[in-house]
């Protein structure tokens, strides 16, 4: 029996701690939250997983006397150097979305993990039915970044998905069914090959008229507008360069 604990009680630490407890052969033994003595935390377990907000992983791990246990993150911007002093370091990044603790549960179940350091967190990754790919420390934040545009960035223009079809009496809900099925084309063309629409076909008269609508009616989106109307340009140049 492999044992747990689980440092930070928030939803990472939560969703970790109700995901492990659906295998066999794992066991999370505690969970601590705050004001909890971390001295010996790593004194009688398998895996000490650091489930707190990034800024705080490191003043948490040093906290902590070096002992047997693998002293692991789950912060997706941080390499091992946080965990510096400790004998075993590993990070095990969910590469999901963890809005509550259910839900976040359910999603490690079978999930993508970003891995460095000890082998051990590859091996509760597998028992979760995970996929794992290793990141080096000098490309985490580059990898953060990445996930951050396709979560972050991509529900952010979905908020002026809907402010742009609100306007026009659009319903949410026919739009969002649209950005499911280019979602669905990209990932199984790939982005280039699933782009349409009007600067796919090289359509310019249709874009000045989003673009004189769009000043008319919600100048403020304009900017976005033209900012994700040449990432489309640039994806049809690389494209092409691609099948020549």
């Amino acid at each position: 029996m492999r044992t747990v604990r689980i440092i930070g009680s928030g939803r990472a630490g939560r969703s970790f701690a109700g995901a492990i407890d659906n295998l066999s052969g794992w066991d999370v033994v505690e969970m601590c939250g705050r004001g909890v003595d971390l001295t010996d935390a790593a004194g009688d377990v398998d895996l000490l997983l650091i489930a707190t907000p990034d800024e705080s992983v490191a003043e948490v791990a040093a906290t902590v006397t070096p002992d047997s246990a693998v002293v692991a993150h789950v912060a997706g911007s941080l390499g091992l150097d946080v965990l510096a002093g400790h004998h075993r370091v590993a990070a095990l990044h969910p590469l999901t979305s963890l809005p509550n603790p259910v839900v976040g549960a359910q999603r490690l179940l079978g999930g993508w993990f970003a891995i460095a350091g000890d082998p051990l967190v590859g091996e509760l990754a597998a028992d979760l039915g995970g996929q794992t790919f290793s990141v080096e420390d000098q490309d985490r934040p580059l990898y953060h970044a990445a996930a951050a545009v396709a979560a972050n960035h991509l529900v952010a223009l979905l908020g002026q998905v809907e402010r742009l079809g609100g306007a026009a009496g659009v319903p949410l809900e026919a739009l969002f069914a649209l950005a499911r099925h280019a979602l669905d084309n990209a990932s199984e063309l790939g982005p280039a090959a699933a782009l349409t629409g009007p600067a796919a076909r090289g359509d310019e008269a249709t874009i000045e008229a989003h673009r004189d609508a769009l000043q008319r009616r919600l100048p403020d989106e304009l900017a976005a507008y033209d900012a994700l109307l040449e990432l489309a340009r640039r994806l049809i140049r690389d494209g092409q360069g691609e099948s020549r």
